[in-house]
């Protein structure tokens, strides 16, 4: 009745109502379908890729509300492709890696996108003392032993279960290191997920435990173009890392036990500086890393503190893409990209060359064992090794 006395007595004002209402059903209707789509679940699929060593492999797709899309595979929990947008809208691949399980099987001296275990990053001369044994692992580092050795965990088979829920969708990946293995001693068993969640983010759990007194420091590899994979140099990449201080290394890249400020020197990352900006200095650092291949101490209340801290965030100008690492680790390795030489092809069809990525290894201090002063890495039975680092892709103007 209301609509038809309107519609007598003014017709303009009928006519505005009129397309009020039909604006409404088209609101309600664009927020019902903008609603459907978001309500879409993560998905994850799984295909075949090879086997090694007998054992099969497979390549697991996980996808989120989004469209945010990463692949992993469980040969060494490689994360193979991150696609994620820019500020356009456009979807691209931001982490280096290979098209072929072979390629990774053959050439990833790289260690692109894998678990690191049994100990991430260096030990000097490959020894460590616990409980009065000395233990010799491989020196497959010059010198020294490097990210487990020679078979570490970026080399073996994991098996795999996907984990599904309302909002995210993961994998679940399992492995179990023997005694003995690489030199370690105790049987390790290690849990790590992978979770894609809706928030854009890649959550990584780690979990152990052991059954003799052991040393383990795991962390992943993947290494970030936010451009896109394969388009060149992170140079121009703006990185701001929550450390004020790092621990200098000897020339062979095992720290010296020094904790040293950033302040005044080409590490000083607490405000943003392009990556590029200083990897050049005449800094002995610097020429001992050929850039930066170095541990940063996160800024924590005290040593034994794991709260979950924002460890770095990095933005990409010309994508307007933004990666921000949370951790409950007390470090993370800086590292530029800086053995890239060339002799790689990427997923892309693209050669790989120096500082064409950049990795941030969330993980305690390089050579902890060797160093009481440091963290302790140590593991005995009874007791759990649990850390958590979180991978967020944003899209920002500045």
């Amino acid at each position: 009745m209301l609509g038809a006395i309107s519609r007598r007595a003014h017709p303009r004002r009928g006519a505005l109502l009129g397309f009020v209402i039909l604006l409404a059903a088209s609101t309600v209707a664009l927020s019902t379908a903008a609603v459907s789509v978001a309500q879409q679940p993560p998905t994850i699929t799984k295909e075949p890729w090879g086997t090694v060593d007998g054992e099969q492999v497979d390549l697991y797709t996980l996808t989120n509300s989004n469209g945010m899309e990463v692949k992993i595979t469980n040969y060494g929990g490689i994360i193979q492709s991150i696609k994620v947008p820019d500020r356009n809208g456009n979807f691209d691949n931001v982490t280096l890696g290979f098209a072929t399980l072979e390629e990774y099987v053959d050439h990833n001296d790289p260690y692109f996108g894998a678990i690191i275990g049994r100990y991430g990053n260096r030990i000097a001369g490959g020894q460590f003392e616990l409980d009065g044994v000395t233990y010799q692992l491989a020196t497959n580092n010059g010198p020294n032993h490097l990210h487990g050795g020679v078979k570490g965990f970026d080399k073996r088979v994991w098996s795999a279960t996907e984990v599904q829920s309302g909002n995210s969708v993961g994998l679940r990946l399992n492995y179990t290191s023997l005694d003995d293995e690489e030199g370690y001693p105790g049987t390790l068993d290690v849990e790590m997920t992978y979770t894609l969640t809706n928030n854009n983010s890649i959550r990584m759990d780690y979990h152990a435990t052991t059954d003799a007194p052991t040393i383990v420091n795991l962390t992943n590899h993947a290494y970030f173009n936010l451009v896109g994979e394969g388009t060149g140099t992170i140079e121009g990449h703006l990185l701001r890392l929550h450390a004020d201080h790092y621990t200098p290394v000897d020339e062979t890249l095992i720290p010296t036990g020094e904790i040293a400020p950033v302040a005044g020197t080409p590490f000083d990352f607490r405000k943003r500086h392009a990556i590029g900006e200083r990897i050049r200095d005449n800094h002995e650092q610097i020429d001992f890393g050929r850039g930066y291949d170095h541990n940063f101490v996160l800024n924590r209340p005290n040593p034994e503190d794991t709260s979950m801290i924002v460890a770095a965030r990095v933005f990409e100008p010309t994508t307007g893409r933004a990666l921000v690492i949370k951790t409950t680790e007390p470090g993370i390795q800086f590292y530029s990209g800086n053995f890239l030489d060339g002799t790689l092809v990427g997923t892309s069809g693209k050669f790989y060359r120096q500082t064409d990525g950049f990795a941030l290894e969330t993980q305690h201090y390089p050579d902890s064992p060797n160093k009481p002063q440091f963290p302790s890495t140590e593991l005995r039975p009874g007791e759990e090794y649990e850390t958590t680092t979180v991978y967020r892709f944003l899209v920002r103007k500045r």
